[in-house]
């Protein structure tokens, strides 16, 4: 094979940690790819990761070990992070989102890959190292988000529904409440997921807060163990909606009948930026 020039490899082998994010990608890996030694390799990761610092492009971790090697974690940095979702919440606070019943229209911005994208690593960043195994979201609108949060972490992705599909085998069906005095029915096929496994859950929008509640219902019927929730769009609330972490990058306050809704970056995403 021929040999491969440094400025081929680097490039290549940054492609290949960005698309593989969350993933420890061993050395072996890229010494078989490119044909070189591993401190050659070693000498390149070193030089990826002071470029990715230094622009602030995400983080390049080398994790040591037998089962050790080289991965990329995209995380976008506070501040940004924060400027971000502070455009997106001046867009949600436009007049002509307003929608009846007291709702907003999201779904041009659920249907943007560059923006979801970001929302998903923002979501991701306080979640690594939880042992996360997959994330579980609700037909159909919080798919978007979820999805790119669960490619961030490099787990799958698990949708419930609300009704179950023939073609996913027996299911697990719940009824819970829907925070709004009504019932509501929740299903997830048996080969989802497994006892003993963690998840976050990912939704696009929280009020009542009855379907993430459902979600947490559905789990313990699995045996599997909720580590957190995460929002794009929440109510700000007094207090929590429960025990667990809570990471909304939106809240808002109104109705949005008897008073306007107001969208605005979460506590918690401004906290970060002030201990950045």
């Amino acid at each position: 094979m021929e040999k491969v020039k440094r400025s081929d490899r680097l490039v290549a082998m940054t492609r290949m940690l960005c698309g593989r994010p969350n993933e420890v990608v061993p050395y072996g890996v890229f010494c078989d790819r490119f044909q070189a030694a591993k401190s050659s390799i070693s000498e390149d990761v070193a030089l990826i990761e002071k470029v990715f610092k230094g622009y602030r492009l995400g983080v390049i971790q080398t994790v040591t070990g037998a089962a050790g090697g080289v991965r990329f974690r995209p995380e976008i940095p506070w501040d940004q992070a924060l400027e971000v979702m502070q455009e997106t919440a001046e867009a949600l606070n436009a007049p002509e989102r307003a929608l009846p019943g007291g709702y907003i229209y999201l779904s041009d911005l659920l249907a943007n890959p560059v923006l979801t994208r970001k929302m998903g690593a923002i979501l991701a960043s306080p979640c690594y190292g939880m042992g996360i195994d997959f994330v579980l979201t609700m037909e159909t609108k919080g798919i978007p988000v979820a999805m790119m949060t669960a490619d961030a972490l490099n787990v799958p992705l698990v949708i419930a529904r609300r009704s179950s599909k023939a073609y996913e085998g027996s299911a697990v069906n719940i009824s819970y409440p829907d925070g709004k005095g009504g019932m509501e029915t929740m299903s997830l096929a048996r080969r989802a997921v497994k006892e003993g496994q963690r998840t976050l859950i990912v939704d696009d929008f929280m009020r009542h807060g009855g379907t993430a509640l459902g979600m947490i219902s559905l789990m313990k019927e699995f045996g599997t163990e909720v580590v957190g929730l995460a929002f794009m769009l929440a109510m700000h609330r007094s207090e929590p909606l429960t025990d667990l972490p809570e990471w909304p990058l939106l809240t808002f306050t109104g109705d949005g009948i008897t008073e306007p809704i107001r969208v605005q970056t979460a506590d918690w995403l401004r906290q970060q930026v002030k201990q950045d």
